[in-house]
This record gives structure tokens, sequence and C-alpha cells, in this order.
């Protein structure tokens, strides 16, 4: 295809499975668009959709995204928006002919295709769900047959946007730095309002400066050919674009400088940000490389059943009546223990307080066993039968229920050619998508010069968050913590300061794990992973905050000596 010079404009109207219904109308009509994405999978939606199509074959795609089509799809074939959307989870055939039964019922002449090739359940036995993450050129061979709706299983997030900017631009799969640009400003995009002022660390200066954070609009990109991009949003939308919007969405769910996919690996050292105006923010700059040769294959298996119950503990001696309660219980289970139990105290009481809520303190007992009965019916019985017999005070927030399973989440990596990537087209044709020629085994980049330490006097014990930003999330049983400042001194103090010794002091969890620290210069941030603090990923609920959403949240709010020059 012959490059084309002109602006690709791409929104994105979903960040996961449930997300704010009417975006996508709201998209379609408060401005020009080229092409609307839409990403509603994550390892917690595969198991799902897997759990769906155990009762129902025909399922494992994501229902709501034809209900939206139901009230869109004539909106945006008139206003000539291709739809671009991965909801086709384990059944992207199956959502395409139901597209396909849609736009018939509905009178609109519309060209349906679909990506498939990423299923490698059956070579996976034992999964519930198995699939490779594919890159973006099968969707860009539909888009290039003349596609006005593609629909795709398990491709990675940032391949809805690679995918329709190599179809417009004639990309290549050598073209690593537009490639790399286009999978930025997809990674940017792929959240929905996380780009737009929504989980934002500093929300609250936003909402001083006049921005509407109730109701954050969705962000678009504004491509260009050479793999540049501003990222913005529509008119009179809520919330706001700024550099801390782009910088903090940049961080999420990443690790360190190279960002692999199966189309390329982005350099995140490489990125530029710039303030282009008012919600308009420049990315640029960016280098890709070959990508590695093996496929992230993200696997979903049933890990057993589990139950939990909360104790409330309330008034005084709050760590007596917790050791005593736990004794019970685990004497009461002795026959037959559940193969895991987990008992933490959360400590929400206050001294001498106002409210009897704000006076207790909550004792959380979670098990899990391969058995329903063991966690189920045993652990109700137990529980339920110490009410008048175990501490003063005595209740729970809720009696415990028979169980439910829980799934766990692996990655396992195959090689690019072991996956059959097929775009398959409106009229059944079927168009092989070759795997990456051109690849090469990523080796770990050594670690960036650092600026020179900032120097200060006197310094305030305060909350690292009020000098620093954050955002984290999980990757199966791994969690990152993006932190980023906002100007060069604080830069020049938090990369000296934040060490992984100290995150360790400041996140207690993370002492006995493995705790690898990414520095980005450009991003003035630092990234940090932590390995297996979420178990076996969301699915099994490992932690209290499973997905580790709030865990940069945590870390803002512990103390360190700040220098006073940057509060």
């Amino acid at each position: 295809m012959t490059r084309q010079a002109r602006t690709l404009r791409i929104g994105n109207a979903s960040g996961f499975y449930g997300d704010r219904f009417d975006a996508m109308r709201e998209m379609l009509t408060g401005g020009e668009l080229d092409v609307l994405t839409g990403d509603y999978l994550a390892e917690l939606t595969m198991l799902i959709l897997g759990r769906d199509r155990l009762k129902d074959p025909g399922a494992g795609y994501a229902r709501t995204f034809l209900r939206q089509l139901e009230e869109c799809l004539g909106l945006a074939r008139e206003r000539g928006v291709r739809i671009v959307a991965n909801a086709g989870g384990l059944n992207p055939a199956g959502l395409a002919d139901a597209v396909r039964q849609l736009a018939d019922r509905l009178g609109l002449p519309v060209r349906v295709a679909h990506v498939e090739g990423d299923d490698l359940t059956a070579a996976n036995p034992g999964s519930l769900a198995a699939h490779a993450y594919l890159g973006g050129f099968g969707i860009a061979a539909c888009l290039r047959e003349g596609a006005d709706v593609v629909v795709t299983g398990r491709v990675t997030d940032a391949a809805l946007v690679t995918g329709p900017a190599a179809a417009h631009f004639g990309w290549g799969p050598g073209d690593h730095d537009r490639l790399a640009g286009a999978v930025v400003a997809g990674h940017v995009l792929e959240c929905g309002a996380q780009a737009t002022g929504g989980n934002y660390a500093f929300f609250h200066e936003a909402a001083k400066s006049g921005a509407d954070l109730r109701r954050p609009g969705f962000p678009l990109a504004e491509l260009h050919e050479d793999g540049s991009c501003v990222i913005t949003k529509h008119p009179g939308t809520g919330g706001f674009v700024d550099v801390g919007t782009v910088t903090a969405q940049l961080l999420y769910e990443t690790a360190g400088a190279r960002y692999a996919g199966p189309d390329v690996t982005a350099r995140l050292d490489t990125v530029r940000l710039t303030q282009d105006g008012p919600d308009r923010v420049r990315i640029d700059g960016v280098r890709g490389e070959a990508p590695p040769p093996t496929l992230k294959v993200g696997v979903n298996r049933l890990g057993g059943f589990r139950n939990e119950v909360a104790f409330v503990l309330t008034g005084l001696d709050i760590e007596a009546k917790a050791d005593l309660v736990s004794e019970q219980l685990t004497d009461a289970l002795a026959k037959s223990p559940p193969a895991e139990v987990r008992w933490d105290l959360v400590r929400t009481d206050r001294p001498d307080a106002p409210s009897e809520e704000t006076g207790s303190a909550l004792l959380r007992l979670v098990v899990r066993d391969p058995s329903q009965e063991a966690v189920g019916r045993a652990l109700s019985g137990a529980a339920i039968e110490l009410a008048l017999g175990s501490y003063p005070g005595f209740h729970v927030l809720a009696p415990p229920g028979k169980g439910s399973p829980y799934g766990v989440f692996e990655d396992v990596y195959v090689p690019q050619g072991d996956v059959g990537h097929v775009a398959v087209l409106h009229d059944g044709r079927r168009i092989p998508v070759p795997p990456a020629h051109d690849t090469v085994v990523l080796d770990e980049l050594p670690e960036p010069p650092l600026p020179q330490p900032l120097s200060h006097g006197s310094t305030t014990r305060a909350p690292l968050g009020l000098v620093a930003g954050a955002r984290s999330g999980d990757k199966g049983g791994n969690a990152n913590v993006g932190v980023w400042v906002r100007s060069d001194d604080a830069w020049r103090w938090l990369a000296h300061e934040l060490t992984v010794d100290r995150f360790r002091q400041l996140i207690p969890e993370s002492g006995p794990l493995k705790v690898t620290r990414h520095p980005l210069p450009h991003l003035r941030a630092l990234n940090f992973v932590v390995e297996g603090i979420l178990g076996e990923g969301v699915a099994a609920q490992h932690r209290f905050d499973p997905q580790a959403k709030a865990l940069g949240e945590w870390l803002r709010s512990r103390h360190l000596d700040i220098p006073e020059i940057l509060l």
C-alpha cells in the first residue's frame, strides 16, 4: 500500500469489559475520527469468558460490544469510522457472525472481518483458556481489504492501534521506529480515561485548576506517518490531557526500557513528551527494535475453590480477640484443614472512636482447597458455630458461602512461527499473516546515567506523594509501580533517594520478593517490578488489592525525608 501522509485519528471507547457503555456513542458524535478502538480483554476477562463458554459453546465474547453496536453501527457507517475491537475474546468468529447478523437486521451494508489463530488451549492440557498475544498485522490485512469492522481475540492492547496505522500508512514489519511510535500511542489509549485524568495521582490539583473529573472523556491519538502522535480528546468532554496524565499511563503495567510486543520492541527510554496546547500532548522520538522471536501466551486454569469470612473486632483487646478466634477456628478445622489458610488483621480501628465502625478492626480469613466442600460447608459451619462462644462482640460482615472457583494465570512463551495468525475477511477469504522475520532476543539494557544528586539543605518528614505521582498495576503474579516527578530538581532527588532498598522499606510486603528498578530519565520516572506479590494472578485473589491498583497510592502515602525546597 502506498504511504499516506494524512493524519490518522484513532479514538478509544473501552478500557475493559464493563467500561462506560455510552462511550462509543460519545466518541462517534464528539468529533472527527477515522478509527474507533475498544479494548475489552484482560487476564481476568479471559478467565470469565472461558467459564462462560463452558456453559455455552457459542459464548466467549464480550456481549456488551454487540449492544453498543446496535446503537452505534449505523452512526459509524454514516461517519465513515472503522471499528476495531478485541471483543472477540475466545470466540472472534462467533462475534463476527453476530455482528453480520446485526448489520443485516439493521439493513446496513457492513463488511465484517476477524482475526484468529491466538487460541492455543488445545496445546495446553488442563487449561481453561490459553491464548497467544498477536500483533497488529492481521488487523491491518482486514482493513486493507476493506473491512468496516474488525474483531479479534487476544491481541496485544497496542495492536488495536498498530494495525490501523500500518494499514493506513503502508508500514511494513521493518518499520520499527514507526511501529514503536504506534505502540506507545496504543498503550496510552488502551485504558481509556486513565489518559484523560481518570485515576490520576494529582487529581485534586487538576480539579482546583478547573478540570471536570466527574466524567472524563475518552482519549484519541492523532498519528502521523513518521510514528509520532498527539494525544488529545474531543472538545468539550470532561477530564484533561497533560504530560502528567500521559506519563502515568505510559508507566502503567510496563517494566523496563524495552516494551516488547509481537510486531516491535518499543524503547520507552526514548519517548519524549511535550505539552502541545490545552489537552494536547505530543509524543515523538520513539525508537523501535525488532521484536523477540517468541510470543507471550496467557494460560488460565481453574485453581480450585476459595472462601472467606471477615470477623469484626470492636473496641479493646483487638489482637487478643483475633488470637482467640483464629485458634478456635483452627481447632475446629483440624480434622480436614483446607490446603491454604491465610489470616490478615486489618487495623481500621481508632482509640476512643466516635462511632462503632471506626472503633472496629477486621480479621480476614481466606481459605483455598481443590475441594469445594473443604472451603464451603466445613468453613461456614465452623465459623458460625462460634457465634455465642468466642470473643466479646462477635459478628462477621457476612456469613461464608459455599465457596467459589478461582483461577490462576501464568504466561508461557512459544516461537512466533508456532502460531497460525490469520485474517478472515468478510467474504470468507483467509489471509495468513507471517511471523516477524527479523527478531532479536531481548537483553538487559545497562542502567542509564542518572542526574547529579540534588544539593539541598534541611528536610521535612512528609509523604512521598507530595512530590511524586504513581500508578501501579498487575502482570500475572507480578506488580509494577511507576513513580514520576514533575521537575528536574525533583528528579535529581528521586533518582538517588528511591532505591530498591528504600522501596522495600516503604513497601514491607516486597521485602522477601525480587524487586527490580528501571529508571526512565526522559520521563523523570522510576518503574519498579515486584515479582510474586500477587501470587498466581488476579483471579486467585492472593492479597487485599489483587490487581495492585492502589499499591502506588500506598507508596505515595509513606513518609520519608524530603528536601524542603521541593515542598
